[in-house]
């Protein structure tokens, strides 16, 4: 459950006192990085199939190959995915009837539908190279290796791959996570500081009564070995992953670990359990000498969290809050509605009307959404609430007497916290950026289950009330030295070095209020030469879910339309 608590901080110079603080996590932080696997994302293992494979040597190469459905594939032709939906190699069983859509069908005719449904809804569809599905789909990992190459391979400008964030994941476990907050864990969050030898895995949140709390793990402990192989430079990443994040609940797994200020390795023992995410951990009312200062720490874009947000968002204005400190460092995303509600909640009641973003479809659908078949129209800032009863409570808003909000962020700020960010630019609110840069996720999906992996492929950009949608770099701060690219706000680069959060000394928060009070960055900070992906969360690590549309089944009964925003 959220916290709300009410402190004292002086806001003169130099008399900063430390304050106790309840710790939390979410549920583990898996990840996605780029490729069709569900494993979640963690130590590289090995690079993805061969853009151009070579069939096997008894096959006829002069020959088209034919799936099981009678589909030949003739490179650059497309049949409507439509033809290809729910027919599976593996369908799910269950008692109940008509509980799945799953039909007898093979792997290959869900590699059609995948290259299909890519043509139709990627964003840069025509940046696909165009594969037969038949080299691959022989397998249900087989389609993951052919979900993998479903995607552009062109750079942003900085050199990084434009698209980092495609990827799969189970269905049950996807909407088990989205939909309750519920996954597989031990209650601890990590931060991957370096995901290649010499490795670095610090946590970062734990959940209080969780295995990671019980084991006495707290922010800032470093694992050093998983299962008796050696985390930093260990070549045996099966095991390291595997240890790391979980698949089932009731697994026992060893761990050598070191506190935080310690040197002395201790050995820990965790099974996985049930860990249901608490989006909304923290709130803060911090009482300054010119005014109340809210510090919200939202961790998560997922169902649960409007409730929670609400009721946060309720006490800071019946506090009186002058200013907002909103802290996003560890939120990968989620769904976009959610971004949509904390804008109108921190920009307040004169954005009623206004136009929060819109979304942007590929070159075959310039006015219509290709995945509801809508007509495309901006989307408004939402005044009310959509998945807490009673539906449709006016939303409250903070009201601030200087229209800006100070947001800590990292390299795992992403996708629909980086909305927040756009959407509220977009208004004409100033937002100081305090942490490293974001990762740059403008860009969107709506989760497509097809045969029990629910797919993410990047369908659409998102773009604020003013037309802007371009950071494919990130957000950085101001006086940041690690990036030329991306989009500069004002601000000031902080590294996150993992000590307690919502504490006025933690580096992030103490430089809000510095700002805050004087306009300008504390001079140490101002002059420090941080490289901020080696403090953060590196973007290969992260795990989106990201920006999501919900899928079009839920319609209006549960989303405003348009979906989400």
């Amino acid at each position: 459950m959220s916290v709300i608590r009410y402190l004292f901080v002086s806001t003169s110079p130099g008399l900063l006192k430390p304050l106790s603080i309840l710790l939390f996590t979410c549920a583990i932080v898996t990840g996605c990085g780029g490729g069709g696997s569900s494993s979640p994302g963690s130590v590289p293992t090995s690079p993805a199939p061969d853009q151009n494979p070579t069939p096997d040597s008894d096959s006829d190469s002069d020959s088209d190959s034919d799936s099981d459905n009678g589909t030949d594939f003739d490179a650059g032709v497309f049949q409507s995915s439509n033809l290809f939906k729910h027919f599976c190699g593996d369908p799910r069983q269950d008692t109940a009837e008509d509980a799945f859509p799953d039909m007898l069908g093979s792997f290959e005719d869900e590699g059609y539908w995948l290259r299909s449904w890519s043509n139709e809804t990627y964003l840069w569809y025509d940046e696909i190279i165009d594969v037969d599905p038949a080299l691959y789909a022989t397998s249900k990992a087989g389609v993951a290796d052919y979900f993998a190459l479903l995607k552009t391979t062109e750079n942003t400008p900085s050199g990084n791959p434009k698209d980092r964030f495609h990827y799969a994941r189970d269905t049950a476990e996807y909407e088990a996570e989205s939909e309750q907050g519920v996954s597989a864990g031990y209650g601890a969050s990590y931060a991957l500081v370096s995901a290649s030898p010499p490795r670095e895995l610090v946590i970062t949140l734990v959940e209080s009564g969780s295995p990671a709390a019980e084991a006495g793990l707290s922010r800032g402990a470093r694992i050093v070995t998983v299962d008796g192989v050696d985390l930093m430079n260990g070549s045996d990443t099966n095991t390291l992953n595997s240890g790391l994040w979980p698949a089932q609940i009731g697994e026992e797994h060893n761990f050598e670990v070191i506190n935080p200020g310690a040197d002395q390795r201790r050995a820990i023992t965790m099974t996985s359990t049930s860990i249901t995410i608490d989006p909304v951990p923290l709130t803060e009312i911090i009482s300054t000498d010119s005014g109340s200062v809210g510090y919200l720490l939202f961790t998560q874009h997922i169902l649960p969290a409007e409730e929670q947000l609400v009721d946060s968002f309720a006490a800071m204005r019946q506090a009186n809050v002058t200013d907002l400190v909103l802290d996003l460092r560890y939120n990968r995303g989620g769904y976009l509605y959610l971004a949509n509600q904390v804008s109108y909640m921190i920009a307040g009641a004169g954005v009623s009307g206004r136009t929060f973003g819109a979304l942007q479809f590929n070159s075959k659908n310039p006015s219509t959404n290709p995945v509801t078949g809508e007509a495309l129209s901006p989307n408004r800032f939402i005044t009310t609430t959509i998945n807490t009863s009673p539906t449709g409570t006016p939303l409250p808003t903070l009201d601030l007497p200087i229209q800006r909000v100070f947001v800590l962020t990292t390299a795992s700020t992403c996708s629909a916290s980086e909305a927040i960010i756009n959407g509220l630019r977009g208004v004409d609110v100033e937002v100081i950026q305090i942490g490293t840069t974001t990762c740059g996720k403008p860009y969107g999906f709506y989760p497509e289950d097809n045969c029990g992996t629910t797919y993410f492929t990047t369908q659409f950009r998102s773009v604020n009330a003013a037309g802007f949608g371009d950071y494919p770099d990130g957000f950085s701060p101001e006086n940041s030295t690690e990036s030329t690219v991306g989009v500069t706000l004002p601000g000031c680069l902080v590294a996150d070095d993992y000590s307690p959060l919502g504490v006025a000394e933690e580096p992030m928060l103490a430089a809000a209020l510095a700002y805050r009070r004087d306009g300008a960055c504390p001079a140490a900070m101002a002059s420090q030469n941080a490289t901020s992906r080696a403090a953060s969360t590196p973007r290969k690590s992260l795990r989106a879910p990201g920006m999501l549309l919900p899928p079009p089944h839920l319609g209006s009964q549960m989303w405003m339309q348009p979906p989400e925003y």
